[in-house]
């Protein structure tokens, strides 16, 4: 089989606590089986994209960029138990596409959060163009509704997808891991396929890298859940076919059929979307039109320091001052001119303006941790309240031009008045140019010893002292 076969449908480890492909891993994976390209279709998120795409592009495989929707069948602004959602596969066929499902993903959580981010097929039909839509695992509607409600009314759903996503840009999804299930649907897909024309695509429902992986995964399931391994009525994989399969393994899966295997390559084709880094990601701070934003960052940054420097010079008469003034005087000429070569004067600006907002309005401001309270400007701009020369703290750990990154200023507000601030800069730059960012908690090597040892039924004693043999 000369064309090649491409995975269209993976869970990587962000379908939390659920997909168990960490990213760098996959396209590990992915280059050993000289894979040309592979697909992230993670459970209503896309917070793996980035690092996909930069992880593919970095190994020579082409990253395909997609999510695994859930669907509901009410309506993604119904919040009641009955309304049931289904999974539906969607891959971004270039740029317009990626911005349809970067809309559709985000609408679910903001909008149709009920213990899943929903969408609808409304939402679908406005945000189909430059998407490529597979019908989805036993899980979708199309599938469910083969199995539970009759061939016709697959035949419908078909239909319907046909007409959202067009006939270029829709497949029926088959996919066989030994599910009885799959022995009642696959028949039904195939007879679909010869009688509407609409193209077969085979996937397997990736959930780990390797069959070896499977019991592990069983395990990820039972942390997810709060189950133990020994419950019998739990949330399980019936069988151990949810691996990143060969193409050889997927070839006798389909008993030969490579049709349905070579239109995988086809569709990888078809999909050339590019995320290119946003080469200034700061909105525009107004300066006086006397200024540019270089001059107005270094008068804000002198002008502070004068302010600190009665301090200063009253801890000098005492004799507590560690440093001359000559030597804050400086290092302020260095981090400004540091700060000006690397282009981040803007940055503190806009940093400076909402802490003095913040400050106006009463709302409490920490006096800054991390990184940043090793700057003298930020101390300067009163950003933070730590004098870094009297506690040694570097500013090269915060910004360095020889390892160029873009400076990160953790700041703490009143959890009670934070709001306040964000809506100041969402008023003042604009709402596109704010956002909140995600925090993930991953399982370092003692807390998934605690978690598995739960899981796996073992003694506490035994796997307390398990734990304690691990490092910190």
């Amino acid at each position: 089989m000369s064309v090649p076969f491409v995975h269209l449908h993976c869970h990587t480890d962000y379908s939390l606590l659920d997909g168990a492909c960490e990213i760098t891993q996959l396209m590990k994976l992915a280059e050993r089986q000289e894979m040309p390209a592979i697909a992230i279709t993670d459970h209503g998120n896309l917070f793996g994209a980035v690092q996909f795409y930069n992880e593919g592009q970095a190994r020579g495989v082409k990253p395909i960029i997609g999510c695994e929707v859930y669907v509901s069948q009410k309506g993604h602004k119904t919040r009641d138990a009955s309304d049931r959602y289904n999974h539906l596969t969607l891959l971004c066929e270039n740029q317009q596409g990626y911005r349809n499902l970067i809309d559709l993903v985000s609408t679910g959580y903001l909008e149709g959060f009920y213990y899943k981010p929903r969408i609808d097929k409304d939402l679908l039909a406005s945000h189909s163009q430059g998407l490529i839509c597979l019908s989805g695992c036993l899980r979708g509607d199309l599938n469910e509704a083969l199995i539970d409600k009759g061939y016709e009314e697959g035949r419908r759903l078909a239909y319907t997808y046909l007409d959202m996503f067009g006939k270029d840009n829709f497949y029926l999804e088959v996919q066989d891991h030994g599910l009885d299930a799959d022995k009642k649907v696959l028949p039904l897909l195939f007879r679909l396929s010869q009688e509407t024309g609409i193209p077969l695509v085979a996937t397997n429902d990736a959930h780990y890298l390797t069959q070896e992986d499977a019991h592990a995964h069983d395990a990820l399931l039972c942390i997810q859940t709060g189950k133990t391994l020994s419950e019998p009525n739990r949330m399980r994989f019936s069988t151990q076919e949810f691996h990143v399969k060969s193409q050889e393994e997927m070839l006798r899966t389909f008993d030969g059929n490579a049709a349905p295997l070579t239109r995988t390559w086809e569709i990888a084709e078809q999909c050339n979307l590019r995320i290119e880094r946003v080469k200034d990601p700061f909105p525009a701070f107004e300066v006086p039109s006397e200024h540019t934003a270089d001059t107005y960052f270094e008068w804000a940054a002198r002008q502070g320091f004068d302010k600190r420097r009665g301090r200063l010079e009253a801890l000098a008469a005492q004799g507590s001052l560690k440093h001359e003034l000559a030597e804050y005087e400086e290092r302020l000429d260095h981090e400004i001119r540091v700060i000006q070569q690397m282009k981040f004067s803007g940055y503190f600006l806009i940093v400076w303006d909402f802490i003095r907002f913040a400050r106006s309005k009463n709302v409490p401001v920490g006096p800054g941790r991390g990184s940043a309270a090793g700057s003298l400007v930020a101390y300067a701009m009163q950003i933070t309240d730590i004098d870094p020369l009297y506690y040694g703290l570097l500013f090269e750990r915060f910004l360095n031009p020889e390892r160029v990154s873009l400076p990160d200023i953790d700041i703490d507000f009143c959890m009670n008045r934070r709001g306040e601030v964000i809506q100041y800069v969402t008023e003042k730059y604009g709402r596109e140019q704010v956002a909140q960012i995600i925090t993930f908690n991953t399982l370092a090597a003692k807390a998934a010893i605690k978690d598995v040892g739960r899981v796996m039924d073992m003694p506490y004693a035994d796997v307390d002292r398990l734990t304690k043999l691990v490092p910190n």
